[in-house]
């Protein structure tokens, strides 16, 4: 995975070009036939013109940050890796609720407590510490392999904090897929509750490397205890935090060039593939993803998506970097509704499949209302609708009458909805819209990119049918591919492969030169495989894979 000299000195040479392109090139830019459209006092991506580098393509950057990309929150320059992130937040946030559950040690459901980021800032130190005493060396990984709750996030931080590996093992992947992700990374700690532990046990003979188990939620009695012939010791969460507690160990922090993840996505063919991410890609994409933004201590952000893909690891940085309060929900999807009411939050992010839904259940609900409370529901979205098509401010009356209602069943405050993971209808994106009020963006991204390629800036919330701008963090260009007849000549508008670069990209394949080659291009461009043009206004539409 090591770049040759030769390819970091067409990299610097390209990227001098284009930094010339635009610092010193603007009317240029203005005057160029092919980008004068995208690049103007309203457009979202500075385009550099292709004659200015070599091949038939332009390269777009973020016109929040055209000259240099974004590599650091630039508030914060010093943070350049999860366990800067978190240290700060500890020392900023330190008596600011953090991570929230509803669910009691005995199992039942309540309203949320939480922990503050001063109580799992020392959580996070007795996890450390105790992997140290178990003589877990530096740089090893550690797998997680259960579903979200609190203790996943603290134990993420301890890997951050004392330089191990964490290595997400998917709950719904089944043990065969569990089996070959620990043997291929060589985990040596599995974090699993007592549901997960049974299938743990069953291949254990299997996972050779595995010296340590730890059963979050499992209750001391209950814990087997395995012959010391099999070199594996199982013990409780509870007793791992009072090992660490009783002999804390000084952070054994990480550069930003070190991994922090290795990420497996599933993959419909073959065995899965281990996207290795550094503390370094993590903190440029949300660094460049969140410019701009104004999150604080007073957001709530729900807490449901998988931590083991790269969306919601994404957003936990994020939670932590600006001290928003994260609640998880029961574990339930059912129940998922009946959290969202409970914990009220600000900040809500989600996929295309729950937004269908959501919105399948509104115009049910106003369909079998029937008569005036339908028509009532017709005249506010219409009226709201022309406002917002206008660049009008819509009547508060509306709300009041009719759309407070739909609100409070996702708590009522929510102000900025994400959709990611695949394209969203226009038609449901400007339904969510008026339905509730405050901002719904969309994104684009991908595990090997730390999440995201491009989001809808704030705004340009009211237009549809694109996934916004490129991040600040990356850089992105279309690629010509003849034999789907995408081209740069396509009218009206540049098709082709969507290739990114920039600190985000991935640092390749775990134990996989060969796959890695295939994505990852000698000029560092990451090849998606998606097929994209590009919109007027620099906005990004995906048309094909």
């Amino acid at each position: 995975m090591d770049r040759s000299d030769e390819a970091e000195r067409r990299i610097e040479a390209i990227n001098n070009h284009l930094i010339t392109a635009v610092d010193s090139s603007s009317q240029l830019l203005r005057s160029n036939p092919t980008s004068a459209q995208f690049f103007s006092e309203e457009g979202f991506s500075a385009v550099l013109p292709e004659k200015l580098v070599t091949g038939n393509w332009n390269v777009y950057r973020s016109i929040r940050s055209p000259l240099n990309l974004v590599s650091r929150f630039p508030n914060h320059p010093q943070i350049t890796t999860l366990h800067d992130n978190f240290v700060l937040s500890v020392h900023t946030f330190r008596d600011y609720k953090y991570l929230g559950t509803r669910i009691r040690d005995d199992g039942t459901v309540g309203d949320y407590k939480w922990i503050t980021f001063g109580e799992a800032g020392t959580a996070r130190s007795a996890i450390g510490s105790a992997l140290i005493s178990h003589a877990i060396p530096k740089d090893s990984c550690i797998g997680l392999y259960f579903i979200n709750r609190p203790e996943w996030v603290l134990i993420d931080h301890a890997c951050s904090a004392y330089s191990y590996i964490s290595v997400p093992l998917y709950d719904t992947l089944g043990p065969d897929a569990v089996r070959y992700i620990v043997n291929h990374a060589a985990v040596q700690v599995i974090f699993c509750v007592s549901e997960t532990l049974n299938s743990l046990l069953s291949i254990l003979s299997e996972i050779p490397t595995v010296q340590l188990i730890v059963v979050v939620g499992g209750i001391e009695d209950q814990i087997p205890s395995l012959p010391s012939s099999t070199g594996v010791q199982v013990i409780t969460y509870s007793k791992l935090l009072n090992q660490g507690r009783s002999n804390l160990q000084p952070f054994r922090p990480p550069k930003p060039d070190d991994i922090a993840t290795i990420c497996y996505t599933s993959g419909t063919t073959g065995t899965p593939k281990g996207a290795v991410l550094t503390h370094g890609n993590f903190i440029a994409n949300v660094a460049g993803t969140t410019m701009n933004e104004n999150f604080s201590p007073s957001d709530v952000y729900i807490s449901y998506l998988p931590l083991a893909h790269i969306y919601e690891r994404a957003n936990q940085v994020m939670t932590a970097h600006f001290g928003v309060a994260v609640g998880f929900y029961q574990g339930d999807h059912m129940k998922l509704m009946d959290d969202l009411t409970a914990l009220r939050p600000t900040i809500f992010c989600s996929v295309p499949r729950l937004y269908n839904k959501i919105y399948a259940g509104i115009v049910n609900a106003v369909k079998t209302s029937g008569g005036l409370r339908e028509r009532l529901f017709n005249v506010a979205y219409n009226a709201k609708r022309q406002a917002m098509v206008n660049g009008k401010n819509p009547s508060p009356f509306w709300d009041k009458l009719v759309f407070n209602k739909i609100k409070a069943k996702l708590g009522g405050r929510v102000r900025l909805m994400v959709s990611g993971a695949s394209p969203l209808s226009p038609d449901i994106l400007e339904f969510l819209r008026i339905c509730f009020g405050g901002r719904v963006a969309e994104g684009y991204g991908m595990t090997e990119t730390t999440c995201t390629i491009s989001i809808i800036n704030d705004g340009d919330e009211l237009t549809t049918g694109h996934v916004g701008s490129p991040n600040p963090a990356c850089e992105v260009k279309l690629v010509d591919v003849p034999e789907m007849n995408y081209t740069s000549d396509d009218k009206p508008y540049p098709r082709g492969e969507i290739c990114v670069r920039g600190p985000i990209i991935f640092q390749g394949y775990y134990k996989d030169e060969a796959q890695t080659r295939e994505v990852i291009d000698e000029e560092r461009w990451l090849h998606t495989g998606d097929i994209g043009t590009w919109l007027p206004g620099g906005r990004l539409k995906i048309i094909d894979r």
